[in-house]
């Protein structure tokens, strides 16, 4: 359809033309993130091809001090004059060596080759007394069980037992350890290949005391993130890989990891949750579907009210602006679980409103009635964010645009619709899906509002209510139930589906494709 054909449909067909192009628009741009993740698969496989290469024609070209940098770290540095780095690099690969022998090893061994232990049903008397051989503890020592006290006594014979929790913690550390000594060894080997081609260029490498200067200078920016890098690993990164394990083992009430060791059990938990568990993946299917629905409504008219809400404050005719800003502002400020904890007693079947009116309504209490509940309190305490961000954008809009508007005859409405909604729209694309995600995340509304209850529809063994999100529902499994594989399972689909939404969504917006149109 050319822009001629366009400018000649009415409004509805308009929107009806657009709605139809943003849907049918979807497969495309699944298509065309797939086919960036393909382009990414390919050159993250061609950069290793030219890891290789550059790391074989490095000991190729290098001189003794070079070759030998690739066994001896900071052999190269010490050799062609760094003798303070040189040193540095020594020391780090003895640490790493002496870490391997005294903690790593042991744990990438279990995992690797032993595998995580699980109980052997073979009865052993001792004294008299029935035991079973629970495996071995972390200095190889085996550790038995009393059969007939609900497994709660530990019988070691020497050492400590393990704890699979443990050995698995443990094993990522040492992956994370191992992935950056392997780095800093690529970079050993760099910085002696560069120092010898300087040596040949006749020059001097750079001393240790002028190298740590830069790091106060043109590399100041490696210093500023160093902290922050090291504890995104440790409290995100570290979290994230053990969850993500997790998912392959059958970790329960039953597989404790402490009384009852676990074991991989590969993709089964994926499985049971997709097909193969009829109670489990009807379960997932319906808490996602409320998921979803909850995170549209829940972001569109906290968008859509607060747009409306900043336009009448900011309209010139309304008096005492700065107050009724801080009024919604005092709104916001109120902790969120305070307001919600409120509502809750305001709103329970013998509540305050119900006793105030004398009414039986059921706000939270009838599976249709919260669900509507918890939309319009979410309300309630979102509209007035995005109110205070439309104020600053609707004062940044040029007058000048209304100004040619209202000369060419367009009316209040038309300059809403072609002026201020696309500028506010534009700008705020980003914000609304991070709301979006947010939302499919919003622990706080549904917990401390309703529970995910009521029940007796929605459940895995009670676990979910009709209002459960996937979030909430994936507490109740790990607080209630102890099922943390299947709670792992369920966090890694929440990222996934978080992840590609928020991809293919902003991709397709005109933030994305028009990024200078409104600067």
């Amino acid at each position: 359809m050319d822009y001629l054909d366009y400018v000649q449909m009415t409004k509805g067909q308009r929107f009806a033309y657009k709605l139809k192009s943003f849907f049918t628009g979807i497969p495309g741009a699944i298509v065309k993130f797939f086919k960036a993740i393909g382009f990414f698969i390919k050159k993250f496989f061609l950069g290793i091809g030219h890891f290789f290469k550059n790391y074989g024609t490095r000991f190729a070209k290098g001189d003794i001090g070079t070759k030998l940098s690739y066994v001896i770290m900071g052999a190269g540095s010490i050799m062609h004059g760094q003798i303070v780095k040189g040193l540095i690099l020594l020391a780090t690969e003895v640490g790493y060596i002496f870490f391997m022998i005294g903690f790593g090893a042991k744990y990438i061994e279990r995992i690797c080759v032993s595998k995580i232990t699980t109980l052997t049903w073979t009865p052993e008397v001792v004294n008299g007394t029935p035991y079973i051989v629970r495996g071995t503890n972390t200095v190889g020592k085996t550790v038995k069980q009393v059969v007939d006290d609900g497994f709660s006594q530990y019988v070691a014979n020497e050492g400590k037992y393990d704890e699979s929790n443990k050995v698995l913690l443990f094993f990522v550390l040492t992956m994370i350890v191992t992935l950056a000594f392997f780095i800093i060894y690529i970079a050993n080997t760099k910085t002696a290949y560069n120092t010898q081609l300087l040596r040949a260029e006749g020059k001097k490498p750079i001393g240790f005391v002028d190298e740590m200067k830069t790091f106060l200078d043109d590399r100041f920016h490696i210093t500023l993130l160093t902290l922050p890098i090291v504890l995104l690993i440790v409290f995100n990164i570290l979290p994230i890989l053990f969850t993500i394990l997790m998912a392959f083992t059958n970790y329960d009430k039953a597989h404790d990891g402490q009384i009852r060791l676990y074991q991989w059990v590969g993709f089964q938990n994926f499985a049971e949750v997709f097909y193969a568990d009829a109670k489990k993946s009807k379960t997932f299917g319906l808490v996602l579907v409320w998921t979803l629905i909850w995170a549209f409504f829940a972001t569109f008219t906290n968008f859509i009210f607060g747009i409306i809400l900043a336009l009448l404050i900011n309209k010139k005719d309304i008096k005492f602006k700065g107050f009724w800003r801080t009024m919604f502002v005092v709104t916001a400020a109120v902790p969120q679980f305070v307001t919600l904890l409120v509502m809750r007693l305001l709103l329970d079947d013998t509540g305050g409103f119900n006793a105030a009116f004398g009414t039986h309504m059921p706000f939270l209490s009838d599976a249709n009635w919260a669900r509507v509940t918890i939309i319009i309190v979410n309300m309630w305490v979102g509209i007035p964010y995005t109110m205070l961000i439309s104020s600053g954008l609707l004062m940044n809009i040029p007058e000048d645009l209304y100004e040619s508007a209202r000369i060419d005859g367009a009316n209040a409405v038309q300059q809403f619709t072609k002026i201020t909604f696309p500028y506010i729209f534009f700008v705020l694309t980003p914000y609304l899906i991070t709301t979006f995600v947010g939302n499919i995340n919003n622990f706080n509304v549904i917990y401390f509002l309703t529970g995910g209850g009521p029940g007796d529809t929605i459940n895995y063994s009670n676990a979910a209510g009709q209002t459960d999100l996937l979030v909430t529902w994936l507490y109740k499994l790990t607080a209630d139930q102890k099922d943390y594989k299947l709670a792992a399972v369920i966090g890694i689909l929440v990222f996934i589906v978080c992840a590609i939404g928020s991809l293919i969504t902003f991709n397709m917006s005109k933030a994305a494709k028009n990024e200078e149109e409104f600067s």
